[in-house]
């Protein structure tokens, strides 16, 4: 009878996580049950039925994923930001109508698709607000559709004022000023405000004391600023709570719930891989994890789940604030890449620093990332350069450097080597299959393909969802 029982029971667990098997050997001694030995090798999930694919940018940011994540969405069940907060500008262009998102994935517009803001986004609440009301006046369905993780970490009033007088000083980074570093910095000395904090006046009232007290003393004596009122802030968050009570939820469990039955999950990241606190050019980077690595942390799935990796590669460079970059382009072929290609900050309107491809960091965050195919987008803003240019290799010294240096100091003295290619000078925005491209074009593409080892599996030719080619 209690070998029976045990025997159901251990059935049951399998079906319930998806175990292929578990062994475990039992001894039977006066009717009672003792385990011998156990074998944990097969307690995993069944991966044959994960599908979970990550979209990175794969260079400073500002690649396009909007248009990408909101194409590739018309496929897809879920998407899942999981890092950063609304210091990213991810555009999608409609038809004649073009929608900014900084905190929303870019889903949205595809009806039948759930939205995630992850635990490893954190949120200003006046932003999400905000973004959520622009979105229901376009008329797009968003109750019911987007899921907030109750473990986000909240943005509050003075990280965006610490953010912003850090910013004045000599050593800038260059950020938004939208309070993310010192959210992150909150998060990680564990002082930080959650989304479920949010719940009990009485916790957020003694967590929110503690954290102005300590804040107050570094602007009123260190930045000799005005101190900031306890009770505002207080009030102004239990309202927030109470707007956005309807989309919070354990967005962990949600999401391994969908991968148990076989959803098909699309990670968004924010910014680029170029910026990854770890892996980027600090201290010249974002304050968190861009990178493939950042999707299992931000969203809380198992890496065993993911399926592939896309990387957004824009067809020339960019950079916006401080920082190396070696391929910069400061005559006049910068402004006319900036100009041609609208490079102008979503979030903030800062333009764009413009260059050639970088292929050198473009294969180490394909490394680091781990990506499986590239999207390569704007390639219609090189229609009309007589001449383009991609960078090989550095040179540091008069030698040839044998990987990419993450350290300020070494990419910023760095020399760009570069190979240059007969543009086509032909506009391909109205190109609709790969045959309808310029052979120049297509030679551009391929080299891309050559040196960085990656299948390049989407082209797009313009701003639009149709201005898409996939090979």
């Amino acid at each position: 009878m209690v070998w029976n029982e045990i025997t159901q029971k251990w059935k049951q667990l399998q079906e319930a996580l998806m175990i292929d098997e578990i062994h475990f050997v039992f001894e039977i001694r006066d009717n009672s049950c003792y385990t011998q030995s156990t074998n944990y090798s097969s307690l995993n999930y069944n991966q044959k039925n994960m599908s979970v694919s990550i979209v990175v940018g794969a260079q400073w940011g500002d690649e396009g994923k909007g248009k990408i994540v909101d194409m590739l969405s018309e496929k897809i069940d879920i998407v899942a930001r999981y890092q950063g907060g609304a210091n990213a500008g991810h555009t999608v262009v409609i038809g004649d109508k073009t929608y900014v998102l900084h905190l929303v994935p870019s889903g949205i517009f595809q009806k039948n698709v759930k939205c995630v803001i992850g635990n490893g986004v954190v949120i200003d609440p006046v932003a999400l607000m905000e973004e959520i009301n622009m979105i229901k006046s376009f008329g797009i369905k968003i109750d019911g559709r987007l899921f907030i993780s109750h473990n986000a970490h909240l943005i509050m009033p003075y990280h965006k004022l610490l953010d912003t007088i850090r910013e004045q000083g000599a050593q800038k980074i260059g950020t938004t000023g939208r309070g993310i570093g010192p959210a992150y910095i909150d998060k990680y000395m564990r002082t930080g405000i959650r989304v479920v904090d949010l719940l009990d006046r009485k916790v957020l009232r003694e967590k929110l004391t503690r954290n102005i007290e300590e804040k107050n003393q570094i602007l009123s004596k260190v930045y000799g600023k005005t101190e900031i009122d306890i009770d505002k802030i207080v009030n102004e968050y239990q309202e927030f709570d109470n707007k956005i009570d309807p989309y919070i939820t354990d967005t962990a469990s949600y999401l391994n719930d969908a991968l148990r039955k076989k959803k098909r999950i699309l990670a968004e990241g924010a910014q680029g891989a170029l910026l990854d606190v770890d892996h980027g050019t600090y201290p010249y980077v974002t304050s968190s994890n861009p990178t493939s690595g950042g999707a299992c942390t931000g969203l809380g799935i198992p890496p065993t789940s993911v399926k592939s990796i896309i990387g957004i590669v824009k067809a020339y460079s960019t950079r916006v604030g401080n920082g190396p970059f070696p391929t910069e382009l400061s005559e006049n072929t910068g402004e006319t890449l900036r100009s041609i290609g609208h490079e102008f900050g979503a979030t903030t309107g800062r333009p764009r620093r413009c260059g050639w491809l970088d292929m050198v960091s473009l294969k180490y965050s394909l490394m680091v990332n781990g990506i499986s195919e590239i999207a390569l987008t704007k390639l219609d803003v090189l229609d009309s350069f007589d001449e383009i240019k991609i960078c090989v290799a550095y040179k540091k010294d008069g030698k040839v450097l044998k990987s990419f240096p993450t350290d300020v100091h070494t990419l910023d003295t760095v020399e760009p080597v570069f190979q240059t290619y007969k543009g086509w000078n032909e506009n391909i925005s109205t190109a609709k299959k790969w045959k309808l491209l310029p052979p120049r074009t297509k030679k551009y593409i391929e080299t891309i393909e050559k040196l960085s080892g990656v299948k390049v599996s989407l082209v797009s030719v313009g701003a639009r969802r149709d201005q898409t080619i996939k090979r």
